[in-house]
This record gives structure tokens, sequence and C-alpha cells, in this order.
């Protein structure tokens, strides 16, 4: 009996942004919820979830935007690649 073949297709990367902003928007959810169950009034409730919603919200767009510039300009340290420096992390 032989175990499964490897494959030879990579895996695709998991989207790490993606997987971020869900926990944030679960954060932003759970936030008013549990403000009500120890009896804030829901207008409390919904004024204090709307600023995390913000940030998640900004937060975003700031990161896709990183990643559309990060894959138009191939990578991170782009001019130290090409003089033939490594970067420093």
């Amino acid at each position: 009996m032989s175990g499964p073949r490897p494959t030879t297709e990579p895996r695709p990367a998991p989207d790490s942004v993606t997987d971020l902003v869900r926990w944030a928007a679960f954060s932003c959810a759970l936030v008013p919820v549990v403000l009500l169950w120890y009896g804030a009034s829901l207008a409390g409730a919904t004024g204090t979830a709307l600023g995390p919603a913000a940030v998640t919200g900004a937060c975003r767009c700031l990161l896709r935007r990183s990643e559309r510039g990060r894959t138009e300009r191939g990578g991170r340290h782009t001019r130290e690649r090409i003089r033939g420096r490594t970067p420093v992390d």
C-alpha cells in the first residue's frame, strides 16, 4: 500500500489580510453584544461599535493598497535587490 502521492502544484499562499479583517469584523460585532449583555443601552453599544468598525475599514483599505503596491513593484526592497545588496529586515 502506498500513501498519497505528493503533488507538484504549490499550495496557494494564505490570504492573511482577509483573515485579519475577518477577525477584526468579528470583534467589532462582538463589542456591542457584550455591552448589551452587561446592560449598556442600544444607542451606546452601537456608538461604541462604530469606532472600531471605522478603524477596521480604514486598515483594510490601507492593507489592500499596500498589497497592490507590492505586487506592482515586485516585492519589498526592489531597489536594493537591483543594486545587489541584501536588505536588512
